[in-house]
């Protein structure tokens, strides 16, 4: 048998207080905030992964068209600027990052590639550099894209790939 509780006791059990609403309020609000710290985190890393991949698959294209044209390469036909040193990525001098004018097939392959990276990374600071020099076994080819990252990276903003082959 359940016993009724007294008049003073059902009083104070009538329902949640102001205070305990609020408190419940402020621990979702911040859940909430966290929640969307989080997705917009995850916003920007998968940004960053994904013009990573775009300046890969950029590299990539230059170096098939100088497969595709060896000749050339070898003679330094498809050279753009100079390599930096290593460390850190500095973005070149803007004047290697301009299209040339096509006059033959490798600055016509230059000028596809540097607008395709502007296109894709974005005008600001994108740039590419190419060199192709004798090597024991063959010669030895670098292509450098260079990029600004720092929406997706949230501060580190110059990005470099850099792939080598010997044609």
């Amino acid at each position: 048998m359940k016993r009724a509780l007294p008049p003073s006791l059902r009083q104070r059990q009538r329902g949640a207080s102001l205070i305990e609403v609020l408190v419940a309020f402020l621990l979702l609000s911040l859940g909430l905030l966290g929640m969307s710290a989080l997705q917009i985190n995850a916003l920007q890393n998968s940004h960053s992964s994904l013009q990573r991949s775009q300046a890969t698959m950029l590299a990539h294209f230059m170096m098939d068209a100088m497969r595709a044209n060896p000749a050339a390469a070898r003679t330094g036909g498809y050279n753009l600027g100079v390599l930096g040193t290593p460390g850190p990525p500095a973005i070149p001098s803007v004047s290697v990052c301009v299209p040339p004018v096509d006059v033959s097939l490798p600055t016509h392959d230059q000028r596809a590639w540097l607008e395709a990276m502007q296109g894709i990374l974005g005008q600001a600071n994108t740039c590419g550099l190419i060199s192709c020099a004798a090597a024991a076994g063959g010669t030895q080819c670098t292509v450098q894209v260079y990029w600004d990252d720092t929406r997706g990276t949230g501060g580190a903003a110059a990005q470099m790939i850099e792939i080598r082959s010997l044609l």
